[in-house]
């Protein structure tokens, strides 16, 4: 065997467990893929965030919530060990409404997430109290109000993910770039692992592959039921500070650039269109008139990493102990958790019962009924 785990996927999701397994003594070997496949790691908004999530599965709600309150002991140990500045903050995120049914709807979302049992973490404000919230800008006339959630953040997912790659290394694993998958395949003892430069053997191999996770894992049997949609996300130049609070689709980076997004395209690639960019430019100009005499400087456009119920999931095969599999569209968000409680169960060689909710066997009861 040449390590303990052979983790497949460099992005936030595959190097947050790869983290979390250095971090329990594991020996760990990360394996990327070509420099043209698809990455949403490095197409990400950077949201850590909170309301909305989960507000029809009981069980991301509680994981999200708790992620969110592992992420400030998170980071200070990754910047520590990485020896990295992650840009990151925590002063709570807002959701604008555009139209007294755009707010109506949004309370309907609070009040359906609190029903199920979660904390009453989120509320409504009024136009005059986001006006308070917001000095430094004067709101558009269409807006009626925002959903507020203590518990949300955002951080520089580029930084983020370079600590993760900095803190693996410093941990003693190895992440192997360039070195697209060709199949899994069972041996005594564990698995061996077909790459472009060779192959490995480790007792125990994770895959957290994104889109590409299906095609690796189906056949053995461990079945991944995923989407893409593409999103699409403008950023413009530095200006001055004036959005103190990340917003869904709005939010100011530490050094100035505001990011305007996201797009819900049924598209399976990462083009960007000029249609897009005047759709989202409107809407951020609608809530906040004076962006529009920022400049654009990029539109990019990335695939989300969809389960078909938009809940992560966390799968173990039963044919082939040992193997696991992880896919969301919250890496950043459940960056914590899988660092510190997804990671532990997999370097324990099996999923906790807590965790059953998010297991890839509930598409099949779906499916039956």
């Amino acid at each position: 065997m040449d390590c303990d785990v052979i983790v497949i996927g460099a992005g936030v999701v595959g190097a947050a467990l790869a983290y979390g397994l250095a971090r329990k003594g594991r020996s760990v070997v990360v394996l990327d893929g070509a420099d043209r496949d698809l990455r949403a790691a490095r197409a990400n908004f950077g949201l850590i965030w909170v309301q909305g999530k989960g507000s029809d599965a009981p069980a991301y709600s509680a994981l999200t919530r708790q992620s969110s309150d592992l992420w400030p002991g998170f980071l200070n140990e990754l910047s520590n060990i990485s020896t990295s500045r992650v840009d990151y903050a925590r002063p709570g995120g807002l959701v604008y409404c555009l139209s007294e049914m755009e707010y109506a709807n949004r309370h309907a979302v609070n009040e359906r997430t609190h029903n199920q049992g979660a904390q009453a973490d989120t509320e409504m404000v009024s136009r005059v109290q986001l006006e308070r919230m917001l000095p430094a800008v004067t709101l558009g006339p269409d807006v009626v109000g925002a959903s507020y959630c203590r518990l949300d953040g955002h951080v520089n997912p580029l930084q983020l993910l370079a600590a993760l790659h900095r803190a693996i290394a410093a941990l003693g694993g190895k992440i192997l770039f360039r070195n697209p998958i060709d199949r899994i395949m069972p041996v005594s003892g564990g698995f061996r692992v077909s790459v472009s430069d060779g192959t490995l053997q480790a007792p125990r191999v994770v895959v957290a592959a994104g889109l590409a996770t299906p095609g690796l894992t189906e056949p053995l049997g461990l079945a991944m039921p995923l989407k893409s949609e593409r999103g699409q996300i403008l950023v413009t130049e530095r200006v001055a500070p004036i959005l103190p609070f990340p917003a869904s689709g709005l939010r100011q980076s530490a050094d100035g650039t505001v990011m305007i997004g996201a797009t819900n395209e049924k598209i399976a690639d990462t083009a960007v269109t000029a249609a897009s960019a005047t759709k989202l430019a409107q809407r951020a100009t609608r809530i906040i008139p004076a962006l529009g005499s920022a400049r654009l400087v990029r539109q990019w456009a990335g695939l989300r990493v969809l389960p078909l119920d938009k809940t992560p999931i966390y799968a173990e095969s039963s044919d082939h102990p040992g193997l696991f599999a992880v896919a969301c569209h919250s890496g950043v968000t459940l960056a914590a958790a899988h660092t510190d409680v997804i990671a532990p169960a997999i370097a324990n060689g099996r999923l906790p019962d807590d965790l059953a909710p998010f297991s890839n066997g509930r598409f099949n009861v779906q499916k039956c009924a």
